[in-house]
């Protein structure tokens, strides 16, 4: 009896360890997000919403994103309601997610308060991670931020020659440390220089490499690397100024909005009409 309790138990332990081992797809947890968002912000069912966010991030490692911010307002939802999220340690986990937007994570301070953790422990946290950003790759960006800009819009040479290098730096980056997210280099580099990741990206599009790199870019948004905006945004910018149908309309939403939903769901992203009520409600609250 105890040897087959044994055998059950090591099962068990296997099992567990595949399932956090396999790779999951993040195009299927962005539309699960937005499937939730529309379920709290749009049919104005919160304590519902709550449950099934609590369910997706037993499975997936949690994103902030800039859009729906859905950790974050899963958090803020649950204290509201009194429904457990997991106290401290997933507050832990937000401040690390809300670290690389300069300020932001001081307007966690009442709630982190209410759980126990003062606004000292909350700046070790952020000081914390900042010592934990990887600084070849912080000082590699911050000189490619500063080599895109020149030469534009003028020298033409100038500009397509550093574009090739800044490619070459992305691949460097993709084979040794993966893709150069917020988490490794942040959003603010040497001499705090902003490091546009989305303006390297759209950039990008005239690179001779750029066939490869939209593709290598792609596999980082189904990892959960990259964002579906940022590929979105390089995508639309390549066929905007090849004069195309755009995929994902971020710049302009008066185009055929059945195709351009069915691109941006196949990528991750809300519908129009639900991308556009994301941004209403964030202005108010600004």
């Amino acid at each position: 009896m105890k040897q087959y309790t044994y055998y059950i138990l090591l099962f068990i332990l296997i099992s567990a360890l595949s399932c956090k081992n396999r790779k999951v797809n993040y195009i299927t947890y962005y539309n699960k997000v937005n499937e939730i968002d529309s379920i709290y912000r749009m049919a104005n069912k919160p304590e519902k919403a709550i449950k099934k966010f609590k369910k997706l991030f037993q499975k997936y490692e949690p994103k902030n994103q800039e859009l729906s911010e859905e950790y974050k307002t899963y958090i803020k939802l649950a204290d509201q309601y009194h429904k457990n999220f997991g106290g401290k340690k997933s507050l832990y986990k937000l401040i690390t997610l809300i670290a690389p937007y300069r300020n932001a994570y001081k307007k966690l301070y009442p709630l982190c308060r209410k759980y126990g953790i003062d606004s000292l422990e909350v700046n070790q946290k952020v000081a914390d991670w900042k010592k934990n950003l990887n600084k070849r790759l912080v000082d590699s960006f911050s000189i490619a931020m500063i080599r895109d800009q020149e030469g534009r819009p003028e020298n033409i040479a100038l500009v397509n020659k550093n574009i090739e290098k800044n490619a070459d730096l992305f691949f460097w980056t993709f084979e040794h440390y993966g893709f150069p997210d917020g988490q490794k280099i942040g959003k603010f580099g040497n001499n705090d220089v902003f490091i546009a990741m989305p303006t390297l990206l759209s950039h990008m599009i005239g690179s001779k490499k750029y066939p490869e790199f939209r593709k290598k870019i792609f596999e980082y948004v189904k990892s959960g690397h990259c964002s579906p905006q940022e590929y979105a945004l390089m995508s639309d910018t390549y066929d905007y100024y090849r004069n195309t149908a755009v995929r994902y309309s971020l710049r302009n939403n008066n185009l055929d909005s059945v195709r351009i939903n069915h691109n941006r769901k196949s990528i991750g992203l809300p519908s129009i009409k639900h991308s556009s009520k994301i941004r209403k409600d964030k202005s108010k609250k600004k």
